[in-house]
């Protein structure tokens, strides 16, 4: 039941605000019961045996675990079967969140994880020092589609460009990093990217590396979802006076069979967003035809990465809501300087 709206909600269908609310009375009352810390709710009486050793317990820890095994002992079975199954669950939950397939890869979206790479951790630390020269009012994240926007790399000339047409004045600042997927993404905004920015926009475009080439069944695009929402999640801890404009994910024509998992992802998505503090901005029906093919000219030859003009189709729908939120662009900016692939290496970063 949601405290907030007053009746029961599924995970997607409800604003973001009330997916991880629930009652800090409850949460309590459900804890100390759990652990027996309150025998007067579930109608038991205090032992006055037991508290000349739980008194002890608090300088002799010889007396607390004889104290501990008594209260267990004194204690009716099924509660004892009821504690045994609470801890059993508990573990059977952390082991399930921290385990690793054996290739090395994340267990899931919604665990941070850092790209261990050389490139990736130059990288961080280029973005973390643009993150404390300050003067940023938008904040761009995500991976390689965000990165080469706004990245300094000569392959990239004109999408850098681009970026300066559109946006000079508005003091915008990109902070994505190839081949990130949603972990990654959340470990460098939990890690100080987003530290002390306080921008007044962030725009968000994630999880098309998670998506793969593959179709992906549906435990694959909740955990995509729920990654996606824990970003936002941190953008909102991290710059709380900050719209958020949650981008729906890009189609990718390497294999048509993955654009039904987008999708899915991307109606997730969109019930993430409140049209205040989280905007949510869907522009695949101008890149694309029903089917998730791309219109002529909209995308590289490897058939994943935007086109110069697919970036403009973004542009001309993000210019409006900078407009609203910001005002008109003024005639200078303050923005750090655009930065790039960190490695003397060609081609690393992406």
């Amino acid at each position: 039941m949601c405290p907030k709206h007053k009746k029961n909600h599924s995970l997607w269908g409800r604003p973001l605000a009330c997916q991880y609310a629930e009652s800090p009375d409850s949460a309590s009352l459900v804890s100390q019961r759990a652990f027996g810390r309150r025998p007067e709710l579930s109608g038991r009486r205090p032992n006055p045996r037991t508290r000349p050793a739980r008194h002890a317990s608090r300088t002799n820890p010889y007396s607390r675990a004889r104290s501990s095994a008594f209260a267990l002992l004194s204690t009716s079975w099924p509660l004892a079967l009821n504690r045994f199954a609470f801890w059993f669950c508990a573990l059977l939950a952390l082991t399930s969140v921290t385990h690793l397939p054996a290739d090395g890869s994340p267990a899931s979206a919604t665990q941070p994880v850092p790209s261990t790479d050389s490139n990736s951790r130059l990288a961080h630390e280029q973005l973390l020092a643009k993150a404390r020269q300050g003067g940023i009012d938008v904040f761009f994240v995500g991976d390689s589609i965000t990165r080469r926007w706004g990245a300094t790399d000569a392959r990239y000339r004109p999408l850098l460009e681009n970026w300066k047409t559109n946006f000079f004045g508005w003091n915008v600042a990109n902070f994505g990093w190839g081949a990130d997927r949603v972990e990654n993404i959340l470990w460098r905004l939990q890690n100080g990217e987003l530290d002390g920015v306080n921008p007044k926009v962030i725009v968000v475009l994630a999880g098309i590396n998670n998506v793969g080439a593959e179709p992906g069944d549906a435990q694959k695009v909740d955990d995509i979802s729920r990654g996606i929402a824990a970003i936002l999640e941190t953008c909102r801890a991290k710059a709380p006076q900050a719209a958020i404009i949650l981008t729906a994910i890009f189609p990718r024509n390497d294999n048509l069979a993955a654009i039904p998992t987008i999708n899915q992802i991307n109606r997730n998505l969109e019930h993430l967003a409140d049209g205040k503090r989280v905007r949510y901005l869907n522009i695949n029906d101008k890149l694309a035809d029903s089917n998730g093919l791309y219109f002529p000219g909209m995308v590289n030859p490897d058939k994943l990465h935007p086109a110069l003009k697919a970036y403009q189709v973004w542009a001309d729908a993000l210019k409006p809501i900078f407009t609203e939120i910001l005002g008109p662009p003024a005639k200078t900016d303050h923005a750090p300087p655009p930065t790039g692939d960190p490695s003397a290496k060609k081609g690393a970063g992406g």
